[in-house]
């Protein structure tokens, strides 16, 4: 007979057998096991993977990233040359990347909710032109449709030497688009700084006309007003910066136009491409919301007199966001990452980039683990900015 252990009270205290059959210790147990046979895992592969760079004489680190790149890039928003730093071509890519995606996500939402409003028209030819666009672009692969764009681009239009100029200092070639900008100067930096004020200052005037409308039921015409001060701010910082007027002009020199600003055909067909894909895809988001807000709201302004027009862009869409916001952060997201077959088409993207670095250097884990990690930061980032965009439309329960 076993015997049974007492505590000095009579209670009888508990054994290893009676914590095995407690649940949430089990729990805990298997959770402390699952998460050591992974850490097992990973120093296993990170052990491993050292000793055959060792092997290989290949050294690890991110030192690399100080050193001289060697290599040009077509397309840089910063100051870049072969001099450059690795550290330094990679933020180009990053740059490119950011630029493309942050382009894509404004035209894809304005195109998506137009093609999914129109998906729901009464007229039966604007609705099925919409339902051709959306189940048409749909269905074929993204990277399919960037072959495409980047093949039908420089087609399109003439040689350099015979630009085409839908107006003035405007050039379409076979090598891009090309537009005048603006000649360097000290009163575009003060219009950059109003800008800034200006839009501080809306900010607070907003919240003001917002706490005015609680208590007293006036409304305040903020968005005069607000274009008022940010136009009028600008415009002053623009006279008193002597209100340049010198343009830097695209012009034929040799075989090419130099001068002026250039958007070249892989940034075009990377942003075209991405675009009508993920607008598809934003389209049913929008058509899907605006068929969950209830009939009743419709037939509410019908029968305030509301145009149709009217109470779709005051009372159906902004109830409608609260279903559509969620699965838009999915397509937002969908769509930075599919930023990454622009290298398929030569846009020197983060992709194109890296994969130039770990080439040219051989740190082929220090590389990836670079663009993987800035990958998931600017996803985090726009999960972030949408929960929190997610959150104000919100009803408020009072």
């Amino acid at each position: 007979m076993s015997k049974t252990q007492n505590a000095p009270g009579g209670v009888r205290s508990k054994t290893v057998v009676d914590y095995l059959n407690d649940e949430n210790v089990r729990a805990i147990l298997y959770q402390i096991i699952a998460i050591g046979l992974v850490c097992l895992a990973g120093w296993y592969l990170v052990s491993n993977t050292l000793v055959n760079l060792e092997r290989q004489n290949i050294s690890t680190g991110y030192g690399f990233l100080d050193l001289e790149a060697s290599f040009e890039i077509s397309e840089s928003m910063v100051q870049y040359s072969a001099q450059s730093s690795y550290a330094t071509a990679l933020l180009v890519g990053l740059l490119n990347t950011v630029k493309v995606s942050l382009l894509g996500i404004i035209l894809c939402t304005i195109i998506g909710t137009i093609f999914g409003i129109a998906r729901l028209s009464s007229n039966w030819i604007v609705r099925k032109l919409a339902t051709v666009y959306v189940e048409t672009f749909r269905n074929i692969p993204v990277l399919l449709q960037l072959f495409f764009w980047y093949a039908v681009i420089p087609n399109a239009f003439p040689h350099p030497r015979d630009a085409f100029e839908p107006l003035p200092g405007v050039l379409l070639t076979s090598r891009g688009m090309y537009m005048p900008v603006p000649v360097a100067d000290n009163a575009y930096t003060l219009m950059g700084i109003a800008a800034i004020i200006a839009v501080v200052a809306i900010f607070f005037i907003k919240k003001w006309a917002k706490k005015r409308q609680d208590e007293t039921g006036q409304p305040f015409p903020i968005f005069l007003v607000g274009t008022g001060i940010f136009v009028g701010l600008v415009f002053i910082a623009y006279l008193i910066g002597g209100a340049p007027t010198d343009m830097d002009m695209p012009e034929l020199k040799g075989f090419n136009i130099r001068g002026g600003y250039n958007i070249s055909p892989e940034f075009l067909a990377v942003l075209i491409g991405l675009t009508v894909y993920t607008s598809t895809y934003v389209a049913e988001v929008v058509r899907s919301g605006i068929q969950a807000v209830p009939h009743g709201q419709w037939e509410a302004a019908d029968s305030l007199g509301i145009k149709r027009s009217v109470a779709l862009r005051k009372v159906i869409l902004p109830q409608s966001m609260r279903v559509a916001i969620p699965p838009l952060t999915n397509q937002y997201l969908n769509l930075t990452k599919n930023s990454s077959l622009a290298v398929a088409v030569g846009y020197p993207d983060l992709v194109s980039v890296s994969n130039t670095t770990m080439n040219q250097t051989g740190q082929a884990i220090e590389a990836i683990s670079i663009f993987m990690s800035i990958y998931l930061g600017l996803s985090l980032l726009t999960s972030l900015f949408m929960n929190w965009f997610n959150k104000k439309m919100a009803l408020v329960e009072r």
